[in-house]
């Protein structure tokens, strides 16, 4: 393999295992703060159960979060100081606001929640939650602001003399129509994320507990569990509506503005484009990426044209082929690189069309979830039946892939650009992946590749094994007020540092 391909793989690797933590810590640390609200509120015991039981998991998810995110931040210099060069001035200001507005956000106020139980009042203390939760999130509007740019370049001049991007107007690049579409998707993207994890682990114990056949269990099912399962079947109805929303305002702006990523998910292969455009389900001879093996199989009609123009049929329906695409790229950039080698301009094939295909199917384990869940604990029912647990817990992971395959169709449709040119801005901000890797030799990036890959097993090993041992724990039997308003805050069992 070439620097490039190792390059690309080791961002890859890192990228994807960095946002297994990110969905989460963004959907779940308002729901606690929701759960907190409502033990404050109200004064009921279940709450603040509850609060302390899934803010120790969310707590774990950070903190593995903010680990795995660090490498982010160096690889760009290290492993694409090509990139880091020509557009740094603008991607690094993004980034900076994240790290100085939003993570000392995040940190100050989470390490006041952790250590704030017996020291802040109440109010004070649910204050430090809901600062932690929006801070959360600001730091995800920041991180796709930066992500947006390379997607739909906006704000900046190029400057001739320097070969550099520079920032022109950064009011523009938080304005970007590409982040607005983006933010409310990975946010809602969260949401169901964090809704199934509760409803998951929630529908887990409450059979848990009715296997058991005693009364007392399955009034603890009632009582702690099945608010937690109701709260996340409502968010991952809600959350589900947003993402199926944006995500069609996403489509139909991604297809203005990238629209050979839209030509490669669904493969079009006519040389002339193609009206009234269906959904493929299933395509044959993807692999070899070349357009004349690939055979349609099966699909929906007028479907991916809908989604892309809003046009079932006729001429708004229309949309280019990938030899189009190519053949108007090469008129536009030039068919060749500097180094005289043909330049592809559609991504690959069977990577862009599966995971497009498999983000959207993996969201129907979060559907089942819902639906199963409410139905059998209608009516203050404690469901027993084995094969709902087993549903509960592989209902969990289906949202983390979901959002995998999401950050996979993203980044590998836009290739071969690592800054995609923008088609009404400025034609020399643009830049290919190519051209943004470092110089270095292919032994030394494959070995940090090798390092990262390594750590990182061992962190998901970790991470795994911290959440399995709580979650089976389950929400402490005993939990009583020690804030310093309390009458008698007693003795609490401490099953976790905070």
């Amino acid at each position: 393999m070439q620097t490039l391909d190792l390059a690309r793989w080791q961002f890859a690797i890192t990228t994807v295992y960095h946002f297994i933590f990110v969905p989460l810590t963004i959907g779940l640390a308002p729901l606690v703060a929701g759960m907190q609200t409502a033990w404050v509120r109200t004064g009921d015991e279940k709450w603040l159960r509850l609060t302390r039981f899934f803010g120790k998991l969310l707590l774990i998810n950070f903190a593995l979060g903010v680990v795995t995110g660090i490498v982010q931040e160096f690889q760009f210099g290290m492993a694409w100081s090509g990139y880091s060069r020509t557009v740094g001035d603008i991607f690094g200001a993004p980034l900076a606001m994240e790290a100085l507005a939003a993570f000392f956000i995040e940190s100050t106020f989470l390490g006041l929640w952790i250590f704030g139980w017996d020291r802040l009042s109440k109010r004070a203390h649910l204050v430090c939650i809901w600062l932690f939760a929006f801070a959360v999130n600001l730091s995800a509007f920041f991180i796709i602001a930066a992500n947006s740019w390379m997607q739909h370049p906006v704000g900046a001049v190029w400057n001739a003399e320097t070969g550099r991007a520079e920032m022109d107007d950064f009011a523009q690049v938080l304005t970007n129509s590409t982040l607005w579409g983006a933010f409310p998707h990975t946010v809602t993207a969260s949401f169901l994320t964090a809704g199934t994890f509760m409803a998951g682990i929630a529908l887990y114990w409450m059979v848990r507990l009715g296997r058991t056949g005693k009364a007392e269990a399955a009034e603890h099912a009632r009582r702690v569990y099945r608010p937690a399962l109701r709260i996340g079947v409502v968010t991952m109805v809600v959350a589900g509506l947003g993402v199926a929303w944006t995500g069609d305002y996403q489509g139909k702006l991604m297809f203005e503005q990238q629209p050979a990523k839209m030509a490669a998910a669904e493969a079009i292969c006519g040389a002339e484009g193609e009206e009234a455009v269906g959904l493929s389900l299933l395509s044959v001879g993807l692999a070899s990426g070349d357009c004349e093996n690939v055979s349609t199989l099966l699909a929906v009609p007028g479907l991916a044209s809908f989604l892309a123009t809003g046009s079932f049929t006729g001429p708004d329906s229309f949309l280019p082929s990938v030899p189009q695409v190519q053949g108007e790229r090469e008129a536009q950039f030039g068919a060749v690189d500097e180094d005289g080698e043909p330049i592809a301009y559609t991504p690959p094939l069977a990577i862009t069309f599966w995971s497009f295909r498999l983000m959207i199917a993996t969201g129907l384990g979060s559907v089942a979830l819902a639906l199963v869940g409410w139905w059998m604990t209608r009516k203050d029912r404690v469901p027993a039946r084995p094969w709902v647990g087993r549903l509960a817990v592989i209902a969990i992971f289906t949202p983390f892939l979901g959002a995998a395959f999401g950050w996979i169709f993203t980044e590998v449709g836009r290739q071969p650009w690592v800054v995609a040119p923008n088609p009404t801005g400025i034609d020399e901000i643009r830049l290919l992946t190519a051209r943004g890797v470092s110089d270095l030799p292919p032994g030394v990036v494959l070995t940090s590749m090798v390092v990262l890959t390594l750590v990182y097993g061992v962190l998901a090993m970790a991470w795994g094994k911290l959440m399995h041992r709580y979650v089976v724990e389950g929400a402490n039997t005993v939990v009583r007020d020690v804030s310093p308003s309390a009458d008698d805050p007693g003795d609490t069992p401490l099953s976790f540092a905070y």
